[in-house]
């Protein structure tokens, strides 16, 4: 798959994962149009980058991501990123947090996928990329509401995927383990092979080319979270606890 000349709308570009995956599909020739919450963030990066334009929204906000929709205007593949996380057991449940994960990573992936689908559907071709997590394939202790809402996300690229695998509407789930953020450094425990965003970008960008349906990363630890399904819950609990 090439980039160059393509438009790509990057929903959650602000910072992280998505600012580093601007610079790199910038540098593969692709038009971008930027969206966050944050417009100052999103126009400092929008103004390095070659042909980048920003559409600010708040992907909570229906209204507010129709808006960034018509001005994104027709795109030839979409990236959402959009993400937030509180780490949380059932012990220390919060209502508010657990709601804001499940409103950012998945139905905030719903608000945008309403606009794009049809319009790819229509164009009979697209790109559609859904940034899910290693933490998506299996519950995991201190992950309500996070691995929760990332599994809802990586289902529904499953759903789309069968949906549309006879079409030229490609669709990719790309499920990375722990990134070097603002998010993660709440965490209080080891996180094996974390990555830098720049260093999970490549991975990404090297994903989006390969076209290839579900991609997990970094290698081996992605290795045990693609076989979670096949591991007796009682091993796999002992593991992570």
């Amino acid at each position: 798959m090439k980039f160059a000349g393509k438009k790509y709308w990057l929903v959650g570009a602000s910072e992280g994962l998505g600012e580093a995956l601007a610079h790199k599909l910038a540098a593969e020739g692709a038009h971008l149009v930027l969206s966050a919450r944050s417009k100052d963030k999103l126009q400092a990066l929008a103004d390095k980058l070659p042909n980048a334009t920003t559409a600010p929204l708040d992907v909570t906000d229906k209204s507010s991501v129709a808006v960034g929709a018509q001005k994104a205007g027709a795109v030839d593949g979409v990236v959402y990123l959009a993400g937030y996380y509180d780490p949380m057991s059932a012990q220390s449940w919060d209502a508010d947090s657990v709601e804001t994960m499940s409103a950012v990573n998945f139905t905030g992936a719903l608000h945008v996928l309403g606009h794009i689908v049809p319009q790819f559907t229509a164009a009979g071709r697209g790109h559609i990329v859904l940034i899910g997590s290693l933490a998506g394939y299996r519950g995991l202790p201190g992950s309500i509401g996070y691995g929760a809402s990332k599994a809802g996300l990586m289902h529904m690229g499953e759903t789309l995927y069968a949906d549309l695998k006879t079409t030229q509407i490609k669709v990719q789930n790309i499920n990375p383990g722990f990134i070097k953020t603002r998010l993660t450094a709440k965490n209080k425990f080891n996180m094996p092979q974390i990555m830098t965003p720049d260093e999970a970008a490549d991975q990404v960008l090297k994903a989006m080319r390969k076209g290839r349906f579900d991609t997990a990363f970094p290698r081996p630890f992605a290795w045990l979270f693609s076989l979670a399904r096949f591991t007796p819950r009682a091993l796999w609990l002992k593991l992570f606890n």
